[in-house]
């Protein structure tokens, strides 16, 4: 694969070289060298592409294995709570860009209205103040690899890109960037290495294990024979394939002696129950309203300055990634973002919220101006239980996910006044027209 393509128009100055690991004052000359502050860390984004939850080894699955990300949940702050608050891919990748819900920065669907020239649904990215570009200002250089929807990466700040975006040549939702991982990992290595010692922010949001599920075939024939269903066995691959890209890329650095001054943080954008009759997935996964598409474990390394442990009562969100790599950076944004700096909870403080929410949204956008009329579904979380609340009328689920994990017992009927006050903290999270 060629190296990526760097935007010209973005240039950095390269960031002075770190002294603030010289133990007492160094003397150079016959004076003392001044101090500096630390090297600010390195941050690695790593975002399966239609994944369910439970697809992991540590997640307890008994036949998928994930070695390589069962060694990253061992060494990280991992919430098994973690949700996405849309089941539905684009939407999703941009509340881990912006730090924004769907309905605040206006990107609600994968497309346009039917005849209308999707170029126009950019603005909402180039209005929102974006991860990349924030870190730029600290002096990042970054690369987007894998997953895109808003044109060419540099809308959203992004100094190196694999994908282009240009619509005229078949720019949708990656484009050239969804070869990587299948196609291997060279591009990364080269942006690493290329960087010239600068602080860097790697999006590795490959196409995997997304269909089309057509893995090694030394994995399928590893699953085919432990299921009834070839759709299933190829499925299973395909996570067991997203595990070992995950493990080249952590190899790397730590071949690279990078590891310990990089933040990595691990998250799903939508979950993935395969349908075992097809190639489809199956319902109450992708694009539901369901844990099937909602849930994604969370994970947060950064050695020596995060206590690896297994949170598994903690509710973190997707929208929580932007203000914790902003408070790791030491950089600001004039946004005021909803979500939480996770730093303190990964370092044993108690979480200060209580609920977490979401919505559910078309496919295809309604109005690229009102997010309100691509709405389906409003969902919140408190403690263990989950409300469920259509928009414009329907029936209103409430479930325990503690006593039920996959929400099939709907206590709704039985619980009028615990939905009466979901449903009041869901409206002062979000009143929709």
């Amino acid at each position: 694969m060629s190296r990526p393509y760097h935007f010209p128009h973005r240039r950095f100055a390269s960031f002075p070289p770190c002294l603030a690991l010289l133990l007492g004052a160094a003397i150079v000359a016959g004076h003392a060298a001044p101090a500096h502050a630390a090297d600010p860390p390195n941050v690695v984004m790593i975002i399966s592409d239609d994944q369910a939850w439970t697809d992991y080894s540590f997640m307890g699955h008994e036949v998928i294995q994930t070695p390589r990300l069962d060694r990253l949940a061992r060494e990280s702050a991992t919430f098994t709570r973690g949700y996405v608050p849309s089941s539905l891919c684009r939407p999703s990748l941009m509340t881990m860009i912006t730090g924004l819900y769907p309905h605040q920065n206006g990107i609600t669907g994968n497309d346009p209205p039917k005849g209308t020239d999707r170029n126009l649904m950019l603005k909402h990215v180039k209005a929102a103040e974006c991860l990349p570009e924030l870190l730029a200002k600290k002096g990042y250089v970054s690369l987007q690899t894998g997953k895109w929807w808003e044109g060419a990466p540099s809308l959203g700040g992004f100094t190196s890109a694999m994908t282009h975006g240009d619509t005229s040549r078949g720019g949708r939702h990656g484009d050239l960037g969804l070869k990587i991982g299948r196609e291997g990992m060279q591009p990364i290595y080269d942006f690493i290495d290329g960087r010239d010692g600068k602080p860097f922010l790697l999006w590795y949001a490959p196409f995997l294990p997304h269909t089309p599920h057509n893995p090694p075939e030394r994995l399928f024939n590893k699953y085919k024979d432990k299921v009834d269903s070839p759709h299933v066995a190829r499925y299973y691959a395909m996570c067991e394939w997203f595990d070992e890209t995950c493990g080249q890329l952590l190899d790397y650095l730590d071949e690279k002696k990078l590891s310990d001054n990089t933040i990595v943080l691990y998250v799903t954008d939508n979950g993935w129950i395969q349908n075992p009759q097809g190639r489809n997935y199956a319902p109450r996964s992708k694009r539901s309203q369901y844990d099937g598409g909602l849930r994604t474990p969370i994970m947060v390394r950064w050695p020596g300055k995060i206590k690896p442990v297994m949170d598994r009562q903690t509710l973190v969100s997707s929208i929580d990634l932007v203000p914790t790599i902003l408070a790791a950076c030491d950089v600001e944004s004039k946004t005021d973002l909803p979500g939480l700096n996770l730093l303190p909870v990964c370092q044993g403080e108690a979480s200060p919220r209580d609920t977490i929410y979401g919505e559910i949204l078309e496919h295809d956008v309604a109005d690229i101006d009102d997010p309100s009329a691509s709405l389906q579904w409003r969902w919140c979380i408190e403690g263990d239980w989950k409300l469920i609340a259509p928009h414009g009328g329907g029936k209103v689920e409430l479930y325990n996910l503690a006593k039920d994990p996959h929400e099939k017992n709907n206590l709704a009927g039985e619980m009028p006044d615990l939905v009466a006050r979901l449903t009041k903290k869901l409206n002062a999270w979000w009143t929709p027209k």
